[in-house]
């Protein structure tokens, strides 16, 4: 770290603070990566973050934003599932950090849910406070209900489908941000996505599951081909030609790369990252999927009752996570889209003994659909250039 400070480096500040309100989740999706692998520490986390911490927090950041400058900022409430802490008490945690951040700092608030305690007095709520609404789903009943149940095995998909219901309606539509869906390679990718569009999302977030070198995905095992590529694809021929109805981030994003400009997202390009987040207990983390990697991969050993956030910005895990093409290993330098790619999103390329310096454990799936959609966009160009 001294010796990029010295080189003239400095890291970028934070400017999403993700809250764990809530620890525990009313459903039990079996890829969960809070609750189903290598990390476990969700179970010796307090429930509810408490009051006090969560005023810690908010004075942390508006310290954090007033130190930098910036003029606003976004507050993510998460879990768990967020809604388990009630509509009083995430008004309340809203409230806490806006009066915190004083006039000068927007706070943008947002809320990721799975959805099934989403009802009218919620959303009017968050409509007072013009919090914006993403929500988990993964598809049709049938692909939904193959992870995203109950603990007792009984179907989540019809208590998410009113809830969109009421979101995607006049009163609410504007705070309406879109849908969360994981990639399952059982589910049809055609029917996934159309799906999806019934709820009429203003964006759609594709996730591959979470996975390691050492632990790998589902379906992603050596010499397996390009399945989730090969997924991906079908689902982006079909959004292609539909002339983007929606818009899907990680497409997006790659053709924003492709054509020389910058990702919004980690999961692709160099974009240096400016999450944060909060456990329930008041602790400091990096990204929570670096909960996938292995017990305490994400923690810091700080808190925002005794530490400031720019004590999280100095952290060898934070600075690998802003550091872009220097992360790389020498394998993404060489390669053609390895600024497209950006090696993926960062816990995907753990392996023991190497760390985080390796290709994505995607690699071969994400090579093949950035060389998909480049040749897609190349053929378009040309036929529009004659």
């Amino acid at each position: 770290m001294t010796k990029l400070l010295d080189n003239g480096w400095r890291p970028r500040p934070f400017r999403q603070f993700l809250l764990k309100v809530h620890s525990r989740c009313n459903l039990a999706c079996d890829y969960c990566y809070v609750y189903t692998l290598a990390d476990q520490s969700w179970r010796s986390q307090p429930k509810v973050m408490a009051p006090e911490l969560v005023t810690a927090a908010a004075e942390r950041i508006a310290e954090h934003a007033t130190a930098h400058g910036l003029t606003s900022v976004r507050l993510i409430l998460h879990g768990g599932e967020p809604l388990l802490a009630g509509n009083t008490y995430l008004r309340k945690i809203v409230e806490t950090v806006r009066a915190a951040a004083g006039p000068h700092i927007r706070v943008e608030a947002a809320v990721q849910t799975n959805g099934v305690l989403l009802d009218e007095d919620t959303l009017r709520s968050f409509r007072d406070l013009d919090v914006s609404v993403g929500v988990s789903l993964d598809g049709s009943r049938k692909a939904n209900d193959r992870n995203r149940r109950y603990a007792n095995g009984n179907s989540s998909y019809g208590a998410v489908a009113t809830a969109l219901d009421l979101l995607r309606s006049p009163p609410f539509r504007h705070l309406y941000s879109g849908l969360l869906c994981t990639v399952d390679l059982a589910n049809d990718p055609v029917e996934t996505y159309e799906s999806l569009l019934r709820f009429d999302p203003p964006t759609i977030d594709f996730l591959i599951p979470h996975g390691t070198w050492e632990n790998p995905p589902p379906g992603r095992f050596p010499d397996s081909g390009t399945p989730y590529g090969d997924w991906l694809v079908k689902v982006f021929d079909l959004w292609y030609a539909d002339s983007g109805r929606t818009v899907v981030r990680l497409f997006q994003e790659i053709i924003n790369l492709l054509l020389g400009g910058a990702s919004a997202s980690e999961a692709v390009g160099l974009t240096p990252s400016s999450l944060v987040v909060v456990e329930t207990d008041g602790t400091i983390e990096q990204t929570d999927s670096l909960k996938a990697v292995g017990q305490g991969a994400a923690a810091t050993g700080l808190n925002i009752v005794d530490h400031p956030f720019d004590a999280a910005l100095r952290h060898p895990g934070m600075v690998a996570r802003q550091l872009g093409w220097e992360a790389l290993s020498d394998t993404c330098k060489s390669c053609r889209f390895g600024r497209v790619c950006g090696a993926g999103l960062y816990p995907h390329r753990y392996r023991r003994g190497t760390g985080f310096r390796n290709p994505s454990v995607y690699c071969a799936d994400l090579y093949h659909l950035i060389e998909h959609i480049r040749s897609r966009i190349a053929g378009d160009l040309r036929r529009a250039a004659r």
